[in-house]
């Protein structure tokens, strides 16, 4: 395995603790491998990662004190010990698994119904609970047209979809029926439609407060890295590096271009979702939905490729380093896989068009 594993890791190892299934499940950028139905025990204990290159390798093993074990899906057979004569399965499958551009899991849920895998537990493909919460004030902006439209200013206290919810399941079960009712009437739905429509709200729109989380996670950390090579274009003795210039040009280029188009996407989002208010029923939510579920994979996409690179150079240059080996990093790890990230935003559907 010497010959394909690697070092290099994208989160900090000191991360590694009891909160790892959590990390894991609100990730972009890893797979647990246990997810998917698979016959070797081994395999099912290990992840998919996307490396600093966006390529992506099967992790297996992760500890503080020896590193991350890494080996690239085509080497896994010596590993398992499976036969040569042809790939095995296992195999097959991972090797189908890693062209997916990002492992959150609304692009999951997309990607493996699209590719025919079956999963035991789908229930897996949602964010940790601790995730949701902390994203309640992303919410916010999406739940509380719903509250005032369905409850009026009575109801302030709702905080969030789920609690919408949980008022259907009272033991008060006429309190329970009159607010059926009236938000069937409001919504122009089927009485035993509601509780339906709810969740699908609730959860299309913590799709969208995840991914604007995720952005705005990575806007400062964007912006340390492009002082970073400010300072390495200004550096006379930098500037004879032709090939590095180069990097810093076209990486440059990319992530402005790149941010500039996915934060506009999410202005687009917004002003969908108000207007959505302006005669919400059944159907105009359907198509606001609809059009943010079909971004859903290039967001995913976008992201996932933007946390990998950003991630990386903030752990080896955020408390510092030397400009040479800036210079190195930039030309090699952040350099390689930045066309990807620049392809998958260029594929994204229009949003007139969705």
């Amino acid at each position: 395995m010497s010959d394909a594993a690697a070092a290099y890791v994208e989160m900090p190892l000191s991360e590694v603790g009891n909160n790892k299934e959590e990390l894991d499940q609100d990730a972009l950028h890893i797979l647990p491998l246990d997810f998917l139905p698979l016959e070797t025990p081994g395999l099912q204990r290990a992840r998919l990662i996307k490396n600093v290159r966006l390529d992506s390798v099967v992790e297996l093993f992760r500890e503080a004190d020896t590193g991350s074990g890494q080996v690239h899906p085509s080497k896994l057979a010596p590993v398992f010990n499976w036969p040569t004569d042809e790939p095995h399965q296992d195999e097959n499958l991972v090797t189908i698994v890693c062209k997916l551009h990002s492992y959150d899991v609304y692009t999951l849920r997309i990607q493996l119904r699209k590719l025919g895998i079956g999963v035991d537990d789908f229930d897996k493909l949602k964010l940790s609970k601790e995730k949701s919460e902390e994203l309640t004030g992303y919410m916010m902006d999406f739940t509380m047209p719903l509250i005032k439209q369905i409850y009026g200013e009575a109801s302030m206290d709702i905080k969030d979809v789920s609690q919408l919810i949980a008022m259907f399941s009272t033991p008060d079960k006429e309190e329970a029926l009159k607010n059926l009712k009236h938000m069937a009437g409001q919504l122009k739905i089927d009485l035993a439609e509601v509780p339906k429509f709810l969740e699908d709200y609730g959860d299309v729109f913590l799709s969208l407060a995840y991914y604007r989380n995720c952005l705005d996670t990575l806007i400062p950390k964007v912006m340390a890295y492009n002082e970073a090579a400010d300072e390495l274009k200004d550096n006379y003795q930098m500037k004879s590096d032709r090939r590095l210039m180069k990097s810093l040009e076209f990486i440059g280029d990319a992530l402005s271009d790149v941010t500039a188009s996915i934060t506009g996407r999410f202005e687009s989002f917004d002003r969908h979702s108000q207007a959505l208010w302006e005669d919400i029923t059944a159907e105009s939510f359907a198509k606001v939905k609809n059009m943010i579920q079909s971004h859903h994979v290039t967001v995913g996409g976008v992201l996932c490729g933007l946390s990998v690179k950003m991630n990386s150079w903030h752990e080896q240059f955020g408390k510092g380093g030397g400009l040479v080996a800036k210079g190195d990093f930039i030309s090699s790890e952040m350099m390689q896989g930045i066309e990807k990230i620049v392809a998958i935003e260029k594929s994204a559907p229009k949003i007139t068009d969705a």
